[in-house]
């Protein structure tokens, strides 16, 4: 059962049970991988699924920080409540400690040593990440440990 089927199948499960707060989640996440099944012309695979769902992650993630810094923390928790119903369809997050593990591999199989080599392990490490942490993340880790 692909990721769409299993969205459709929990969101009229939500609206069976009249879980509004899942229904909107789950309608705007049927409607992201909608458009990106139309805009690629067939169905998305299981890595393009994960790719959307982790942006729509993303997004609440940033706006839970935004809304945090105006003082405003019931969106932030409006947000939060969204942001977890999407992580329960990702596949399970990398860990800090994994995610330094894959980082330090991958940098030390590139040979990269400053800044300017982060083009060459940023690639490489978001193939290895892809749907299991966040972009942002990997970028900060290679930073820190391109500048030690």
């Amino acid at each position: 059962m692909s990721l769409y089927e299993k969205l459709r199948t929990s969101m009229q499960n939500s609206l069976r049970a009249g879980d509004r707060d899942s229904v909107r989640t789950l309608r705007t996440l049927l409607a992201k991988l909608k458009e990106g099944m139309i805009a690629k012309g067939s169905d998305l695979s299981e890595d393009e699924e994960s790719r959307v769902l982790q942006k729509a992650a993303s997004q609440r993630r940033e706006a839970i920080e935004l809304y945090r810094n105006g003082g405003r923390e019931d969106l932030a928790t409006a947000e939060l409540s969204e942001l977890v119903i999407i992580e329960s369809y990702l596949p399970e997050q990398l860990t800090p400690d994994e995610l330094a593990t894959i980082v330090d591999e991958v940098i030390q199989e590139s040979g990269a040593t400053s800044l300017k080599d982060m083009a060459k392990v940023m690639p490489i490490l978001m193939r290895k990440t892809a749907g299991r942490t966040d972009g942002k993340m990997v970028q900060q880790l290679v930073r820190e440990k391109l500048t030690e």
